[in-house]
């Protein structure tokens, strides 16, 4: 059957911010944050209904891939796609892209971050197929946005322009323009003027973002059309050796591009991208203080998964579930135990962690990062 709807789970990032924890052989997909899944198969939980098994397909890098395919070994072997190496999501949909346009020229991809919290899995169904319906009836690119709770610096922005109809239950606007991720006086600036978070979900049709791709990012879509030529159509999932072999070489001479800035932003300024108000309730849980955000606190305000214990401390968030921490007389700290790492800091700063692992790095203690 043709025209069918597809989800796209996006599972390539280290998510270095969530260091000690995370690691690069040990990314934030793979991590139990906020229960007893990962983030991972929280995802793929959340959007089985919708699409099912065969519907369903996963873009990792091969570093990740042996671990990502135990976590979901339930899936079909063939709806795993393999990057050489991190490339940004520009490359990681596009070779998605060249996948279903090989199983259905009309379909439809969802692509999906694999990382994401939702609170409310049937709304979030119910907008993706509406939003799926709005990119076939308007061949548009289409993203969903979250109306902000407080002026986040670390998420990127849709401003919108004007209202159009679309499928009953949904909000749709023309989209004017995206703002990457701004200073907080920029952040609050965007929260008057009503802009929304970009969730880094994206609905379209498969061979609109390969056209697209073509006309605004021409060099990186060279690259997939010799991929696609290895393919011999035979699709790309458990690729045999010498494709893997193009996708070393093709991957090596891609533009490391964002779809933002490869596609959305030009596409936008010629009013092809719409943008959905979503009502799910969403987080990136882009770093330790947006995983604060959705735990229990304490009559204190205070979070944590593991042993803890807490005496005059406020706001603080601790991840131990080996050993006991116990805190006294502290506000705002973040605490992280690992058993070869412990990491203390201002919660406040918890985008600065990525800095901290890029030190490391630097200064000889790569070994605490992998």
């Amino acid at each position: 059957m043709r025209g069918q709807h597809y989800g796209v789970i996006i599972a390539g990032g280290r998510g270095t911010r969530f260091w000690p924890l995370s690691r690069s052989s040990r990314p934030k997909q793979l991590l139990r944050i906020l229960g007893e899944n990962s983030l991972i198969r929280e995802t793929v939980n959340r959007v089985l209904p919708l699409f099912g098994r065969d519907n369903l397909l996963v873009v990792t890098v091969a570093d990740h891939y042996e671990a990502v395919r135990r976590e979901l070994r339930f899936l079909p072997a063939a709806n795993f796609l393999i990057e050489p190496q991190g490339h940004n999501t520009a490359p990681c949909i596009g070779l998605a892209a060249l996948e279903l346009i090989a199983r259905d020229p009309d379909s439809i991809m969802s692509v999906l971050p694999a990382d994401h919290w939702i609170s409310d899995p049937p709304a979030f169904s119910r907008t993706l197929k509406g939003a799926a319906k709005l990119a076939r009836e308007h061949d548009a690119l289409v993203t969903l946005g979250i109306a902000p709770e407080y002026p986040e610096t670390g998420y990127g922005y849709i401003l919108t322009g004007k209202k159009i109809t679309g499928p009953r239950g949904l909000s749709v606007y023309r989209v004017q323009g995206f703002k990457e991720k701004p200073s907080l006086r920029n952040a609050r600036r965007l929260l008057r003027v009503r802009a929304l978070w970009n969730s880094g979900v994206f609905v379209w049709r498969v061979a609109t973002i390969l056209e697209s791709l073509e006309r605004y990012a021409p060099s990186l879509s060279a690259g997939l059309k010799r991929i696609q030529g290895a393919a011999h159509a035979r699709g790309l999932g458990a690729a045999p050796a010498h494709l893997r072999a193009v996708l070393r070489r093709e991957y090596r001479k891609m533009p490391n591009l964002s779809i933002d800035y490869a596609v959305l932003e030009k596409a936008g300024a010629e009013g092809r991208v719409l943008t959905v108000k979503a009502k799910f309730g969403w987080s990136d849980v882009g770093n330790w203080a947006a995983a604060y955000r959705m735990l229990t606190k304490d009559r204190h305000g205070n979070a944590g998964v593991g042993h803890w214990v807490s005496l005059d401390s406020r706001h603080c968030l601790v991840y131990s579930p080996k050993r006991l921490i116990a805190l006294m007389g502290i506000e705002n700290a973040v605490v992280v135990d690992t058993p070869d790492a412990v990491l203390v800091g201002d919660l406040r700063r918890a985008q600065e962690v990525k800095n901290l692992v890029d030190g490391l790095e630097r200064q000889g203690y790569r070994k605490f990062t992998r």
